[in-house]
């Protein structure tokens, strides 16, 4: 589920809803670069009770992100086989697959390079 969270950033709700859950928090995306190029930037942040890391995620103008998601949205009825999003850097990846029980299982990795990387 997508939603506004208390900071105004776009939180996507993942994992079970129960007394546990993790969420993914989007922050505001921005140009690092300036206006004129197409690299845009944003932060992600998992966090829960037991959990709070984030990375930087690199997109080439949002690299699809929106369509990806608000297609899982529009194709609710099902899909064959596992639909998957990366960004420019692989420092998120998005991966959804239709169960036979309706439900949609979607898992994320949020992957940092070493600071030698960077």
């Amino acid at each position: 589920m997508i939603d506004y969270g208390e900071s105004g950033s776009p939180a996507l709700r993942v994992g079970d809803p129960g007394p546990r859950p993790v969420h993914l928090v989007f922050s505001e995306p921005s140009r690092p670069y300036g206006d004129l190029d197409s690299t845009l930037d944003f932060i992600v942040r998992a966090s829960g009770r037991w959990v709070s890391v984030e990375t930087l995620v690199r997109t080439s103008d949002g690299g699809g992100l929106d369509f990806f998601l608000s297609s899982l949205a529009e194709d609710f009825r099902g899909w064959d086989g596992k639909r998957v999003w990366r960004s420019l850097e692989d420092d998120l990846t998005i991966s959804a697959e239709h169960r036979p029980d309706g439900h949609v299982h979607l898992m994320w990795g949020l992957h940092g390079r070493q600071p030698a990387d960077q």
